[in-house]
C-alpha cells in the first residue's frame, strides 16, 4: 500500500471520529440551548412586566393620572400577549378587571385602596406562577444538561481513546522508516559505506531504501577508486612545494606545521627532520626570525636576512587558508567556510634590490657628472649675451634663449635625480630645527619672484596671525614650496593670480599653493606623486621630469607631515602639505 493511501485512510478515519463527536455535541448543546431559551425569555419577560406595573403603583399615589394609567395599561397589554403558564390567563383576566375598577371615576378613597390591593394581589399571583415555572423548567433543563453531559462524556472518552490509539500507532508507519533512513544517512556521513536499509513494505520507503543502498554502493566504489588518486595528488602538490625556490610554510588553525619546503628550512635555520605536525610554539622559542614571521599581521612585509654570510632581502607574503566547514549540530549539517590556517611565502628579492641599488647609483653618478658640463654651457651662454664678446642678431639671440631654457631645464632634472637618489638610498639628511613658517614662505616666494614678474602673475599671501614655529628642515621644506610655486607659475596664464596660504591646524601648520590653471583630471590625481608620472599636456606647457612631486612627498613624509592635492577641471589646483608644530 502506498504512503499516500495510508495517509488518506488514516486521516479519513480521524475525520469520521471527529465528525461523530461533533454531531453528538451539537445535538445536545441545541437541546440545552432550547431549554435555557424558554426559561430566560418568556418567564423573564412576564416578571419584567409585573415589576414595571408594581413600580408604577409604588411611585404614584391614588387616583392614578391618565399618563400613569396609560403606562400601566401598556405593560398589561404586553403581559396579555405573553401568557405561557397554566392558570396565568385567569390571573391576567382578573388583573384587567381590577385595573378597570381602579380606573373608574368617582370612587371613594377606600374603594380605590381596595381596588389597588386587588391589583397587587393578582400581580403577585402572576409572578408566583412564573417563578414556579422557572423552578420547574430549571429542574428540567438541569436534568437535560446532566443527561447531555453524561452522553458527551462517554462520547468524548470513546473519541479520546480512538485518537490516542491512532496517534500512538499510526505515526509508526511513517516515523520508523524515516528513523531508519536518518540513521543510515548518519552512517554514510561517517563514511560507513557498508550500511544498507531493508524495508518490507511495498511503498515509497522501499523505493527510497533501494536508492539509498545503490548510493552507498556507488560511494563505496568511489571511495576505493579515488583514494589512490587523492594520495597521488597530495604527493604531487608536496613535490611542487618542495621544488619551489621560494620558502613556503603552512600553519593550520591549531598552530601546527602543515608543510614546509627545504628553502624555508634553510631560511629559518630549522634542522630537525620531523617538523610537520609540530606546534610552532616549540619552534619559535629560540628562533626570532620564525617568531617575527608568525607575528606578522600584514599581507606583505619586507625582511632583511643574513643567509650564507650574505645580506639578503626577502618579501614575506601571507594568506589565510579557507576550506568548507562541516559542523554537526542538532542532527543538522551546516556548510560554511572556515579558516584552516595560514600560508607564508618568503620570496628572495635580493637580485631585484641589487639591481635597484645599481640603478640608483647609476642615476646619481650620471646626474652628478652632467651638472658640470651643463654649468659650463650656462656660463658660455652668459658670455654670449655679453656685448663685449660680440653682438648677435635677433635669430641668434632667440637660439641662445632657447638653449638657456633647455640647459636650465636639464640642470633642474639632474638636481631632482640627485635628490631622488638620496631618498632611494636612504642617504637623505634632515636638519630639524624650530623655524618660523613665514621664514620658509618668504624664502620660497623670493626664489620665484622674478619668474612671476616676467609672466605678470600676482602672488597673494593669506596667513594666520601668531603662527607657531614648526619642527622642520628649512632647506627641504622650502624646496617643496618652491616646487609648488614653479608648477603653479608654469600652468597659470599671464596676469593671473596665485594664492599662497599658511594656516595653523590644531597641532599642525598647513602650507598651500592654489593656481588658476585649467585643473587636473581626477583620474590623474592619485598618480601625481608617483615617480616619473607626468600629466598629459596640450603642448603649450613644457612638462618636467615627473620627479618633483615624488621627491616633495618623500621630503614631507620624512618630516612626519602629509601632502595632498585638490583639483577640478576649470577651477585650478591646490597643492598643500602639513608639518607638526615644534614642541
Amino acid at each position: 500500500m502506498k504512503i499516500k493511501t495510508k495517509l488518506r485512510l488514516g486521516f479519513g478515519f480521524l475525520f469520521i471520529v471527529v465528525l461523530f463527536f461533533g454531531a453528538t455535541a451539537i445535538y445536545y448543546i441545541q437541546e440545552i440551548s432550547k431549554n435555557a431559551k424558554v426559561i430566560l425569555k418568556d418567564n423573564y419577560e412576564t416578571l419584567s412586566y409585573t415589576r414595571e406595573m408594581r413600580t408604577l403603583l409604588d411611585e404614584n399615589s391614588l387616583p392614578l393620572t391618565a399618563a400613569v394609567a396609560a403606562q400601566f395599561n401598556q405593560q398589561l397589554v404586553k403581559e396579555e400577549r405573553n401568557i405561557t403558564e397554566k392558570g396565568e390567563h385567569e390571573a391576567v383576566v382578573k388583573l384587567r378587571t381590577a385595573f378597570n375598577k381602579l380606573g373608574q371615576t368617582g370612587l371613594s378613597a377606600g374603594r380605590q385602596q381596595a381596588a389597588e390591593r386587588e391589583v397587587r394581589s393578582h400581580l403577585r399571583q402572576i409572578e408566583l406562577l412564573n417563578m414556579q415555572a422557572i423552578v420547574r423548567k430549571n429542574d428540567t433543563a438541569r436534568a437535560s444538561v446532566n443527561r447531555a453531559s453524561l452522553i458527551l462524556g462517554f462520547a468524548g472518552t470513546f473519541t479520546f481513546l480512538v485518537l490516542f490509539s491512532f496517534s500512538v500507532n499510526f505515526p509508526g508507519f511513517i516515523a520508523n522508516p524515516l528513523r531508519a533512513l536518518l540513521e543510515g544517512i548518519r552512517e554514510i556521513s561517517e563514511k560507513n559505506y557498508s550500511k544498507r536499509l531493508h524495508f518490507d513494505q511495498g511503498d515509497e520507503f522501499a523505493e527510497v531504501a533501494s536508492a539509498f543502498n545503490n548510493m552507498a554502493t556507488r560511494l563505496n566504489e568511489w571511495e576505493n577508486s579515488n583514494l589512490a588518486t587523492v594520495l597521488s595528488e597530495k604527493r604531487r602538490i608536496e613535490t611542487i612545494i618542495e621544488q619551489m625556490q621560494d620558502a613556503v610554510l603552512g600553519i593550520n588553525e591549531k598552530q601546527e606545521i602543515l608543510f614546509i619546503n627545504d628553502a624555508a628550512r634553510k631560511v629559518l635555520n630549522i634542522t630537525e627532520d620531523k617538523v610537520v605536525g609540530q606546534n610552532t610554539q616549540k619552534l619559535v622559542q629560540n628562533n626570532d626570525l620564525f617568531r617575527s614571521i608568525l607575528s606578522n599581521d600584514s599581507a606583505i612585509k619586507a625582511l632583511k636576512i643574513v643567509l650564507d654570510g650574505k645580506e639578503s632581502h626577502f618579501q614575506l607574503q601571507s594568506r589565510d587558508i579557507f576550506v568548507p566547514n562541516l559542523n554537526k549540530q542538532d542532527d543538522t549539517v551546516k556548510i560554511a567556510n572556515r579558516s584552516a590556517g595560514r600560508v607564508y611565502v618568503l620570496r628572495n628579492i635580493t637580485e631585484f634590490k641589487e639591481r635597484d641599488e645599481a640603478k640608483t647609483n647609476f642615476i646619481a653618478t650620471i646626474s652628478h657628472e652632467l651638472k658640470t658640463p651643463i654649468s659650463s654651457i650656462k656660463m658660455s651662454l652668459k658670455l654670449l649675451n655679453d656685448e663685449r664678446v660680440g653682438s648677435m642678431n635677433a635669430e641668434q639671440q632667440q637660439l641662445v634663449a632657447h638653449i638657456q631654457d633647455d640647459s636650465a631645464r636639464l640642470l633642474k632634472i639632474t638636481s631632482e635625480l640627485l635628490e631622488l637618489s638620496q631618498v632611494e638610498t636612504g642617504n637623505i639628511q634632515l636638519n630639524f630645527i624650530p623655524v618660523d613658517p613665514l621664514q620658509v614662505l618668504d624664502y620660497a616666494i623670493s626664489s620665484v619672484k622674478f619668474q612671476a614678474e616676467q609672466k605678470g602673475v600676482q602672488i597673494e599671501v593669506i596667513q594666520d596671525d601668531n603662527l607657531p614655529q614648526i619642527q622642520a628642515d628649512v632647506e627641504k621644506t622650502a624646496w617643496v614650496l618652491v616646487n609648488f610655486l614653479s608648477n603653479a607659475l608654469r600652468y597659470s596664464s599671464e596676469r593671473s593670480k596665485i594664492i599662497v596660504g599658511v594656516q595653523a591646524r590644531n597641532r599642525l601648520v598647513e602650507f598651500s599653493v592654489k593656481d588658476s590653471g585649467k585643473g587636473i583630471d581626477e583620474q590623474y590625481q592619485k598618480r601625481l606623486f608617483d615617480r616619473y608620472f607626468q600629466v598629459p599636456t596640450d603642448g603649450q606647457n613644457k612638462s618636467g621630469s615627473g620627479l618633483g612631486l615624488a621627491i616633495s612627498k618623500d621630503f614631507i613624509e620624512a618630516q612626519q607631515g602629509k601632502i595632498w592635492v585638490e583639483s577640478a577641471i576649470g577651477e585650478g589646483s591646490r597643492f598643500a602639505f602639513t608639518l607638526p608644530v615644534a614642541v
